[in-house]
């Protein structure tokens, strides 16, 4: 009896062990570039974002949407690659504690957490794909930014190119507990994006299952950019246009403002490197195609 009873109470201890800290958001984007000075152009006079130090690695930048929310800038490494994105990564509450939950469930994760010079931690893994994911518990007190002018205030989701729905979802839904948001397709009948959200938020993941067209290394690298992107929410698609054109701030690639098949305004700029950025409001206007949203929408950081 008295054996059955310390193993009664050993079990809550071992359930503790395994539960999984929450996953709250989007942290950021890592992306290269091939020219820092155009990059920052872009990023701090056409996007608004407040430019600081890279607090996980020194030859690379952070542009701030917010405090905990940033595009990570890195040069561009030698070879021919035309993808520019290094890595996506998630807000969690307990860096290492999410990393021994990963090596609980078979992921292979680092022996230990890394500590960043604002104070966060952070780790990288890759998922069943190979695309490096990473996972950031933020500073306990964030640098204040200011005297920036954000075109939004929050990232909504990110993008990424993705080959098999399955195979993410064996790390992605059923290891980390992202939730289904909405599907869709350019064409009835087919799924090109599916959108899980994070765990213990509203932001989400995007998986690009569009294939990439064969083409001139311009074009591919183009296609990639469109795939894998990042997304700012804004309240008002025409206002937050508007007031970049009347600012001069759309010196760069972008296309004319739409209705997603989410049913939702969204205008595409993209860096000199070709990466996208979506804009997006952040409730739809109309009713989605392909599937209805499953989960809350975000709600503005504004």
């Amino acid at each position: 009896m008295r054996r059955f009873l310390s193993l009664l109470f050993l079990l809550p201890v071992a359930a503790a062990a395994q539960a999984r800290p929450a996953i709250t958001g989007i942290s950021h984007i890592a992306v290269y570039t091939s020219n820092e000075q155009a990059a920052e152009k872009y990023y701090v006079h056409d996007i608004g974002l407040f430019k600081g130090p890279d607090a996980e690695n020194p030859n690379g930048v952070r542009y701030y949407v917010n405090s905990t929310q940033f595009v990570e800038v890195l040069p561009l490494p030698a070879g021919n690659s035309p993808d520019r994105l290094d890595h996506l990564a998630y807000i969690t509450t307990d860096a290492d504690g999410l990393r021994k939950y990963l090596a609980a469930h078979k992921v292979d994760v680092p022996a230990n957490v890394e500590r960043g010079s604002d104070g966060s931690l952070w780790f990288h893994v890759k998922d069943p794909e190979g695309n490096v994911v990473g996972f950031v518990q933020p500073p306990a007190n964030p640098a204040a930014i200011s005297g920036a002018s954000p075109v939004g205030h929050r990232v909504i989701h990110v993008g990424m190119k993705v080959r098999s729905k399955d195979a993410e979802d064996a790390f992605y839904r059923e290891i980390l507990g992202f939730r289904p948001y909405w599907f869709g397709g350019m064409k009835p009948g087919l799924v090109d994006w599916v959108s899980q959200q994070v765990p213990d938020g509203h932001d989400w993941l995007e998986y690009m299952l569009s294939p990439v067209p064969s083409g001139t290394p311009e074009a591919t690298q183009k296609a990639l950019g469109v795939l894998n992107h990042l997304s700012i929410g804004v309240v008002n698609m025409e206002k937050a246009v508007t007031t970049l054109s009347a600012e001069g701030r759309l010196d760069n690639q972008h296309t004319p403002m739409q209705i997603g098949k989410d049913g939702k305004w969204q205008y595409n700029l993209f860096d000199p490197d070709l990466t996208r950025l979506e804009l997006m409001e952040y409730s739809p206007v109309e009713k989605p195609c392909c599937s209805p949203f499953t989960a809350e929408n975000p709600v503005p950081a504004e």
